[in-house]
């Protein structure tokens, strides 16, 4: 499996606001996430759910800025500017690396989210 490919195409679809579909498409079912402020999720369905409820909450994507990725290995780590308006009238806005580990069939093992700000 070609891990730039998998890691151009699951960066495309985030770019787009897809992150859901890209869990779906991208995640290994054994998946496991953590992220800067210290919360986690173990498998695929447990993500998938933090992502459906957080993209709810989402009154507008203002913009999803992919900057780069780098691929070594079975390991990337792609940077994003991520810009949202939420429901309650609050903004999010992030500037983070995703650092992904991903299986021999080219799916998503483990991911780790770093503040870039």
């Amino acid at each position: 499996m070609n891990i730039k490919d998998q890691v151009t195409r699951m960066d495309t679809i985030v770019s787009q606001g897809a992150i859901v579909d890209a869990v779906k498409e991208f995640f290994a079912e054994n998946a496991s996430t953590i992220d800067y402020g210290g919360g986690a999720t173990k498998g695929k369905a447990e993500m998938l759910a933090k992502m459906e409820g957080f993209m709810a909450t989402v009154a507008n994507v203002n913009g999803i800025t992919h900057h780069r990725s780098l691929v070594d290995g079975n390991y990337s780590a792609s940077e994003f500017t991520f810009d949202f308006d939420m429901k309650d009238g609050s903004k999010v806005y992030w500037h983070e690396i995703i650092r992904r580990v991903w299986n021999d069939q080219g799916k998503v093992v483990q991911e780790a989210y770093f503040n870039a700000a």
